[in-house]
C-alpha cells in the first residue's frame, strides 16, 4: 500500500512511486557551517571554495576505504603533503570533530570511522574536538542540554574504537585552559570583515570569535607534538573552518603547517537527496537505534528509485543513483565493489525490487550499529573511559609554549 508521502511500508515494489530521472542541480544553493539550502552542485562548490578534486593517483595512495574509492570524499587541500608524510613514515595527524547539539546519527559518524581507518593503516594521530561552546552560541539550547548531548556523543566517539595512545579528545569548555589562550592568540589575526566574508554576518560576537577556536582545534596536533602535516576529513560545509585556519596559520609565526582537508559529500536524508540532519524534518538513523527501529524507519521513509508498480519496475528497472538505500550502501555499508555493482545492475534491470534493496540496506546498517553499540555498552564510567584520551599536563604545557602564550599565573 502506498503511504501519503510516497514511501512504502512493505517489502515489495508495488508501493513506491519515484521518478528515475534526477532533477538538475539548482543554480542557487547555500553551503556554510550553519546552513545548507538548495540542491548542492559539488563541482561548483569547489570553484567557490577553491579546493581541488582528488585525483586517481591520490585516491590510490590513501588507505583503501570505500568512502575514498567511490569519492564520497571527493576533494581536498594539500593532500599530497599529507600523503608524502605517510609514505615517508613521518608524523602526521587527523582532526575531525563533533558539534554536540543532539544525538549522533549515521551521517555524523562516517568521518570518524574514516579517521579510524587512517589511524589503523598509517599510525596517524587523531584529534577529535567537541565544540560544545559553539553549539551553545548557535543553537537555542541551554548549557545543561548541550552538556547532556556532549556526554552521550562522547560515548559514541569512544565506541568507534580509536587507539588511546594515538588519539586525543578535547571538549572546549572542559579544556578551556588550553583552547581559550591559543584562540585569543589566533583571533588577533582575524578581522570582522574576514569572518563576514567566509561565514556571512553572525548574530553574536561569540560566533564572530568562534573561527579562532576552530583554528585552535585544527592546529592543536602540531602545537602538542610539533610541526607535521594535518588532514581534516569533514563534510564540505565545514570547509570554511579549514580555509580560515589556513589563512591564520599563514599570518602567524607559529611553528605549524597549514592544515589540509578531505571534503566529503552529504549522506542523503532518508526522504531524498540532500544533507542528513538530526535537526530537520527528515527522519535520521541514530547510532543508538535498535534493529526494529532501523528496519521500520527505512521501510517507511526511505526514498527509492523504483517504479510506481511492480510490472513497470520489472520492465524498466530502477535508478540506484537516486535510491537512498543504495546510496547508503555506496557511501559506507557495502565494502565490496563487485557486490555493490551487482546490486546496482540487478536494480537497473528490474530483477531486484525496491523493497528487496531496502532489506539489504537494513541488514548492513543494523550489523554496523550492533557492533558499534556493543562497544558502547562496554565503556562503563564515561570519566574512566575518556581519561586515556585526554591531553596530559605535559601536552597542555607544550601546546601553550609552542603557541607563545602563558600556561598560568607564575611568580
Amino acid at each position: 500500500m502506498t503511504e501519503p508521502n510516497g514511501t512504502s511500508n512493505s517489502t515489495d515494489n508495488t508501493s513506491t512511486a519515484r521518478s528515475s530521472e534526477s532533477n538538475p542541480a539548482d543554480d542557487e544553493f547555500t553551503v556554510t557551517p550553519y546552513a545548507v539550502d538548495g540542491t548542492v552542485d559539488y563541482a561548483k562548490l569547489l570553484e567557490r571554495f577553491g579546493a581541488d578534486p582528488l585525483t586517481d593517483d591520490q585516491i590510490d595512495r590513501f588507505p583503501d576505504q570505500p568512502m575514498l574509492r567511490r569519492r564520497t570524499f571527493y576533494a581536498g587541500r594539500d593532500a599530497d603533503r599529507y600523503l608524502e608524510a605517510v609514505e615517508s613514515d613521518e608524523p602526521h595527524a587527523i582532526v575531525t570533530g563533533r558539534g554536540p547539539s543532539g544525538p549522533m546519527h549515521l551521517g555524523h559518524v562516517l568521518p570518524l570511522y574514516l579517521a579510524k581507518r587512517f589511524q589503523q593503516a598509517t599510525g596517524a594521530t587523531v584529534y577529535v574536538p567537541l565544540s560544545d561552546d559553539e553549539k551553545f552560541l548557535a543553537k537555542e539550547q541551554s548549557f545543561e542540554s548541550i552538556g547532556a548531548y556532549t556526554r552521550e556523543n562522547l560515548r559514541d566517539i569512544l565506541a568507534v574504537g580509536f587507539d588511546p595512545e594515538r588519539t586525543r579528545i578535547v571538549v572546549d569548555t572542559a579544556d578551556s585552559d588550553v583552547i581559550y589562550p591559543i584562540a585569543v592568540r589566533l583571533a588577533k589575526h582575524l578581522t570582522p570583515a574576514t569572518v563576514d566574508a567566509v561565514y556571512g554576518q553572525q548574530d553574536t560576537v561569540g560566533l564572530q570569535f568562534y573561527p579562532a577556536v576552530q583554528a585552535t582545534h585544527l592546529l592543536l596536533p602540531q602545537l602538542v607534538a610539533g610541526r607535521q602535516p594535518t588532514l581534516v576529513p569533514v563534510a564540505v560545509d565545514q570547509d570554511p573552518h579549514v580555509r580560515v585556519c589556513r589563512d591564520v596559520a599563514a599570518k602567524d609565526a607559529l611553528p605549524v603547517e597549514k592544515p589540509g582537508a578531505l571534503l566529503g559529500r552529504f549522506l542523503p536524508s532518508l526522504d531524498g537527496p540532500g544533507k542528513m540532519s538530526s535537526s530537520g524534518d527528515a527522519p535520521s538513523i541514530e547510532l543508538t537505534a535498535d534493529p526494529e527501529t532501523v528496519a521500520e524507519t527505512i521501510r517507511t521513509h526511505a526514498y527509492t528509485g523504483g517504479r510506481a508498480t511492480l510490472e513497470e519496475h520489472r520492465e524498466h528497472g530502477g535508478d540506484p543513483a537516486v535510491d537512498v538505500p543504495f546510496q547508503y550502501l555506496r557511501f559506507f555499508f557495502e565494502n565490496d565493489d563487485e557486490r555493490l555493482e551487482r546490486i546496482a545492475a540487478d536494480y537497473r534491470s528490474g530483477d531486484l525490487l525496491s523493497g528487496e534493496l531496502k532489506e539489504i540496506a537494513i541488514d548492513r546498517i543494523t550489523g554496523f550499529l550492533t557492533a558499534h553499540q556493543q562497544r558502547r555498552s562496554k565503556l562503563g564510567s564515561l570519566e574512566e573511559a575518556l581519561e586515556p584520551y585526554r591531553l596530559t599536563e605535559q601536552e597542555r604545557r607544550r601546546a601553550l609554549e609552542r603557541a607563545g602564550v602563558p600556561s598560568g599565573l607564575e611568580s
